[in-house]
């Protein structure tokens, strides 16, 4: 049986994974490669994107972040994204590790092509207490359906502020 302070440590441990997760998902929005990093263990970590590409390092996939996601033509960024991730469901493993899946609601539109894409999918990651906190130790996206679609002439873009604060 579960004395009280293992309950809470359980609690505190699911909502810091949360917390994780949702500081990836901000740093993919606010373009910030170092943050998404950071959301990453430093060494070994396996992300599986599908069709995106598949990588057994977060090295690799920074430097993919930077190229596309940071791109930038006349000064704009060439895609802006939306991340909402919903419906955790996160398990601890032991006291250093985890299991979750998550839903998400992704939006992106492609500044350069006029295009807005929206699509749905699935997460399913590991996590492991590293360094101090916790982070992804594996990150796969499955995705379930997507919808790309022109915009129209009259529709009018308008950038905000990338400050990577996450």
């Amino acid at each position: 049986m579960l004395t009280n302070d293992d309950r809470i440590a359980a609690l505190e441990a699911i909502e810091s994974i949360k917390s994780l997760k949702h500081g990836y998902w901000r740093a993919c929005d606010a373009k910030d490669p170092d943050g998404f990093a950071a959301s990453f263990i430093a060494d070994g970590a396996v992300i599986d994107y599908g069709p995106l590409g598949r990588f057994d390092d977060v090295k690799p996939m920074v430097d993919i972040f930077r190229t596309i996601a940071c791109r930038k033509v006349d000064g704009r960024y060439a895609v802006l994204d939306m991340h909402h991730g919903t419906h955790p469901m996160i398990e601890l493993t032991a006291h250093d590790t985890a299991v979750g899946r998550w839903s998400l609601r992704f939006r992106q539109v492609n500044t350069i092509e006029r295009t807005e894409t929206v699509s749905i999918g699935e997460y399913d990651d590991e996590y492991r207490f590293s360094d101090g906190a916790w982070r992804m130790s594996v990150c796969r996206f499955t995705q379930r359906w997507s919808i790309t679609r022109p915009l129209s002439d009259d529709v009018v873009l308008e950038e905000g502020i990338f400050d990577n604060r996450g």
